[in-house]
């Protein structure tokens, strides 16, 4: 790679070339006349994962680590979050990490689903994509993500967290669901089970 970003003093220290502008290309039609041209440009993005950064670490990991609110005085004291919340939003006092993984593991199920045959640019996962969104014994909110393998979803259905451990994206794909049954010998390359 022609660029790199590292932390010194708490700030990003960029280096190398993050925005590359490649010869234009022209573009004729049939009979060889100049119809239009492709200007291709490569630009690469970097933005910090702030207070959510112990999310995604986790899930490289095999953990999900959700939030909690610890407010002794908040109406809704003990809530549990889940896609990770910094803040609680109802006392706004700071939530506090709580390792949502064996709950997950126990008591993941599809609360709705919608499957996807194409989809926009960039995708990276599999079509048809089968969105889900799953829900947690005892946690207050519902965390979209999706289903891997050939089954198709089912609302209530019981499923189990996977995570790219190898190689991850340290983005959300990295933590996906299969059908509670799955073996681990069934999981896709790079997947595992918790850890």
């Amino acid at each position: 790679m022609s660029y790199t970003v590292k932390v010194v003093e708490g700030k990003y220290k960029l280096a190398g070339d993050f925005h590359t502008i490649e010869p234009n290309q022209p573009i004729q039609d049939e009979q060889g006349r100049l119809v239009g041209i492709c200007n291709p440009r490569r630009i690469v993005h970097h933005h910090s994962l702030g207070g959510e950064a112990v999310f995604f670490e986790g899930i490289t990991k095999g953990k999900i680590i959700a939030s909690r609110c610890e407010n002794k005085k908040c109406t809704t004291h003990k809530s549990i979050y889940m896609p990770y919340r910094i803040h609680c939003p109802d006392c706004l006092e700071r939530n506090q990490d709580f390792d949502l993984t064996e709950i997950a593991n126990q008591t993941a199920r599809v609360y709705t689903f919608m499957v996807c045959e194409r989809s926009g640019a960039f995708n990276t996962l599999a079509k048809p994509i089968r969105f889900i969104n799953i829900e947690f014994e005892g946690v207050t909110t519902i965390l979209m993500s999706y289903l891997i393998g050939k089954q198709q979803p089912k609302i209530g259905m019981k499923v189990r967290p996977i995570f790219r451990t190898k190689n991850p994206t340290f983005t959300i794909t990295d933590l996906a669901f299969v059908p509670a049954e799955t073996k681990e010998k069934d999981l896709p390359e790079g997947f595992t089970f918790s850890k």
